[in-house]
């Protein structure tokens, strides 16, 4: 019996899957197809390629100015980031690599941005197609491969089970990071997290206001692009809608397509309280992610035992 595992969307809050892999292989249960939109994708190569020991390394060692560092401004207007620098730093692990060369099944997923269709990236270099997976709408730019463009997988299919089915897979466990999500980012304060703290304010941390600072001085308008994107008294500030509108599209995606094509097991890791641009908090995400796993115990041990 071949298990798949499906690594769905979800920005920062992707850490948790990393959580999950690690619970899963403590339980023996070792997919060996792999699919992933989004940052799905992302820990998904890592896994499949076997350097996920490394992502996690870096993931815990990250801090908001390490991450400001790997924030290299577009000036094309097509999104904020371009992303050059932080697909540089996995050159030697992810980019140089043949999909159909790593230890384990795995496909991306993306959006062509000409047409709307779904592309499943199962050959090729890896690095172009972790690049076009991850574009996510109005922080990454578009990838351009082939003459064409490509977005976010997100946009399409959030928690590619379908994918997973076409490569093979019999028994597929969905991993969905967009659950209970819509209007989350338009509330005041955060719960206190899963390692303890005091609430904090969704839009006061410092690393996106290190963000919003780099992103002003690059243009010389600290002051107007700040009152931009962060929110006011009695409306959402610009990067609030986009990321309210993200977060609704892909749980309502998710909950058509899951619908349509269900998986055999759904792990929804608790992770309302992370935003889309914490990737400083790996360490939250990735607990939550264990923690899942946990509470799905009696479920994945069954898939334990079919396995062996």
């Amino acid at each position: 019996m071949k298990i798949g595992i499906a690594l769905g969307s979800g920005a920062a809050r992707g850490w948790a899957h990393i959580g999950i892999l690690r619970a899963l292989e403590a339980m023996g249960i070792q997919p060996e197809i792999v699919a992933g939109s989004s940052v799905g994708a992302l820990v998904g190569a890592a896994y499949a390629s076997g350097h996920l020991d490394q992502l996690e390394k870096w993931v815990l060692e990250l801090d908001s100015s390490g991450i400001i560092r790997f924030l290299d401004i577009s000036w094309s207007g097509a999104g904020l980031i371009q992303g050059d620098k932080l697909f540089a730093h996995f050159h030697d692990t992810l980019q140089s690599v043949n999909i159909q060369d790593l230890p384990k099944r795995f496909a991306a997923v993306a959006t062509e941005l000409s047409t709307g269709r779904e592309i499943w990236f199962q050959e090729g270099r890896l690095g172009k197609a972790l690049r076009a997976s991850i574009a996510l709408p109005g922080l990454f730019t578009p990838a351009l491969l082939d003459d064409r463009y490509y977005i976010d997988g997100g946009l399409v299919n959030p928690v590619p089970v379908s994918l997973c089915r076409a490569m093979g897979a019999e028994m597929v466990i969905a991993v969905n990071l967009n659950d209970n999500l819509a209007g989350r980012h338009l509330k005041k304060s955060l719960p206190v997290d899963t390692l303890g703290g005091e609430p904090k304010p969704l839009f006061k941390s410092d690393l996106w206001n290190q963000t919003l600072a780099r992103l002003g001085q690059s243009l010389n308008r600290n002051d107007t692009w700040s009152a931009m994107f962060r929110p006011r008294k009695k409306s959402p500030g610009m990067f609030e809608v986009i990321a309210s509108a993200i977060n609704i599209m892909q749980d309502r995606i998710t909950r058509s397509r899951m619908a349509g094509e269900p998986p055999d097991i759904i792990l929804s890791p608790r992770l309302a309280h992370l935003g889309l641009m914490d990737f400083d908090k790996a360490e939250v995400a990735i607990d939550a992610g264990r923690k899942c796993v946990e509470f799905s115990h009696s479920a994945l041990a069954y898939l334990a035992d079919l396995k062996e």
